[in-house]
């Protein structure tokens, strides 16, 4: 029994240093580029010792890994589980792009969206952690294709053929505009690229026949969400 109390506190404390150095990886890494990321940056970063972050991940490429997880579940927690207030649909669908321009803009990461600074980063280097960031990125627009499907089969997207590839085809647009107001609000410092993207998100959803009241929401933050 001690020594199970042992193994538990260890354990219990193991796990707690973890995600105080993850927390300022992924911030970290938002701002530097996950590629500069190494266990001597972290660990002069967190105020711990090299060891203590090589004990928790071993390696360089583990550090970066368990980064892009922790960036991945700090995403879904910010951007899709607010979302989720509404059922699957139209309004679930508007709550996600009010969402992720907030999630730019709230600065959820300090140097902008984790994910767009890591592709940028990796985009050219095959391996385990180019393969994690791409397989983010493909959830995010497979989920967004989804809601617009599911939104479309129900008669609340008009002008979306849920049968064919235009949902895949509007995640792919949503997130083209989501890339260019991040890049532009970050390198300008400047509000402009957030109220951009809302109109362009705006005028989307009433080309597809959503009510002008619903697609108006997206135009002010945190509307889609009542």
């Amino acid at each position: 029994m001690g020594q199970q109390t042992v193994t538990d506190g260890r354990r219990a404390r193991g796990d707690a240093s973890r995600r105080v150095v993850l927390a300022q990886a992924v911030d970290l890494a938002s701002i530097e580029g996950l590629d500069q990321l190494s266990i001597a940056r972290i660990a002069d970063a967190a105020g711990v010792g090299k060891s203590s972050v090589a004990t928790l991940f071993g390696s360089k490429e583990r550090l970066q890994l368990a980064t892009v997880e922790t960036a991945s579940a700090r995403f879904a927690a910010t951007v899709i589980a607010p979302a989720r207030v509404h059922p699957r649909g139209v309004r679930r669908l508007v709550a996600l792009l009010d969402r992720v321009v907030a999630y730019s803009q709230d600065r959820v990461f300090p140097g902008g969206c984790f994910f767009s600074a890591a592709a940028a980063d990796f985009h050219a280097k095959p391996g385990q952690v180019r393969d994690a960031v791409a397989a983010q990125l493909d959830d995010w627009l497979g989920y967004l294709a989804l809601t617009a499907r599911f939104a479309a089969e129900r008669g609340e997207l008009p002008g979306l053929d849920p049968a064919g590839d235009e949902p895949e085809q509007l995640a792919f647009e949503i997130q083209g505009t989501f890339e260019l107001m991040n890049l532009l609000a970050v390198i300008r410092d400047d509000e402009l690229p957030y109220l951009r993207a809302r109109r362009a998100y705006r005028a989307r959803l009433l080309a597809l026949g959503v009510p002008a009241e619903l697609a108006e929401r997206v135009l002010e933050p945190g509307a889609a969400l009542r």
